[in-house]
């Protein structure tokens, strides 16, 4: 099992954030990955992350779908990959309605068809081919337009690209194309949920499921006080299920309701919307924060970790938390180590297909 971590220039900074990343790949861990929703976006901390660090792989998780041409995630991807030295992976998701509609005025509409064609498109252009394509939601060159079909002056590289993806169609659909796959609203008690799907789609393509990595995991913090560590968690998952999409369409939601918790997410949206926002925290109970976490003692981050592998898991996303610096790291430095030893146990029984 690999692990993954996030890139943040928050409270720290980007300096603060290199170093946490060179320590990280001093570390043994496997890849870092930048994200956006309104505020920085994802590819610009990866070129600087890229001058800092030699073997980390660096990926976006995720860039939002319908913000960038084809052309143009084209070209940034071929660019970071050619400034890693081919250690980029590009990640994609549709995001929800009230980003794509509310910040970057865009429709929402077809989100799973459009991601399908920019990775469609992407894939053409990053293999050097002349791009020409006349789907549903792009036209490459437009029709009836000046414009004659083009390919990269870029060199041509592979450029991996994963997918983060929640409801069933979606799911099949990163199982067909996609090189990895980025969790959300996970529980690995509950993998069945979203990998049924990857795999039923992996499979009609012709593809082994095997060959996907899954990326999951979340908070790793140690304490002994494990009702300390779970109480500042419920107000992320409230906001989740409440506030991460439109009372109409919450995909958050109905992952966490494809797990079993379907009366229980509906309840806490309820109570969001309503502005019950403390109520709605208060209705999460504490096995949901630590299904989907890594907390405890030693031990019991190592049994999470395990089960995380033994539901497939293949990299382990890890959110090590902690006040400063030096506080992250050791934090990361004591998961690694619980890692380590995972990884030197005899592996598991396949799971039946």
């Amino acid at each position: 099992m690999k692990v993954g971590i996030g890139i943040g220039g928050g409270r720290g900074g980007w300096e603060e954030a290199a170093a946490y990343l060179q320590e990280a790949e001093r570390l043994g861990v496997d890849s870092a990955w930048a994200s956006e929703a309104w505020g920085f976006d994802a590819f610009t901390p990866l070129a600087y992350m890229a001058a800092r660090t030699s073997r980390i792989r660096l990926g976006t998780s995720i860039a939002q779908a319908g913000t960038r041409t084809p052309a143009v995630l084209a070209m940034t991807a071929l660019t970071l990959a050619s400034l890693t030295g081919d250690r980029f992976i590009l990640g994609l998701g549709t995001s929800g309605p009230q980003v794509i509609e509310g910040w970057h005025g865009v429709p929402f509409a077809r989100a799973v068809t459009r991601l399908r064609e920019l990775v469609e498109i992407v894939r053409m252009a990053a293999r050097g081919e002349r791009v020409t394509y006349q789907g549903t939601v792009y036209q490459v060159p437009l029709p009836g337009g000046e414009g004659r079909a083009l390919k990269t002056s870029a060199p041509p590289r592979p450029v991996p690209v994963y997918l983060a993806t929640l409801g069933p169609k979606s799911l099949e659909m990163t199982g067909e194309l996609a090189d990895g796959w980025i969790a959300s609203s996970f529980m690995p008690e509950h993998a069945a949920a979203f990998f049924d799907p990857i795999r039923r789609g992996a499979e009609r393509a012709g593809r082994s499921f095997a060959e996907l990595d899954l990326h999951a995991g979340g908070v790793v913090a140690f304490s002994d006080d494990v009702d300390a560590l779970i109480a500042p968690r419920k107000p992320g998952f409230a906001f989740e299920i409440g506030a991460m999409g439109s009372p109409k369409q919450n995909f958050y939601k109905d992952a966490y309701a494809r797990q079993g918790y379907a009366d229980l997410a509906g309840r806490v949206q309820a109570l969001w919307l309503e502005r019950r926002r403390d109520e709605a925290a208060a209705l999460i109970p504490d096995e949901f924060v630590l299904k989907s976490n890594l907390l405890g003692t030693d031990a019991m981050v190592k049994e999470r970790i395990r089960v995380y592998r033994d539901a497939g898991v293949t990299t382990i996303h890890a959110n090590p938390q902690g006040e400063a610096l030096a506080a992250r790291l050791e934090t990361l430095g004591r998961f690694m180590r619980l890692v380590h030893e995972i990884n030197a146990e005899p592996a598991p029984a396949a799971a039946p297909a």
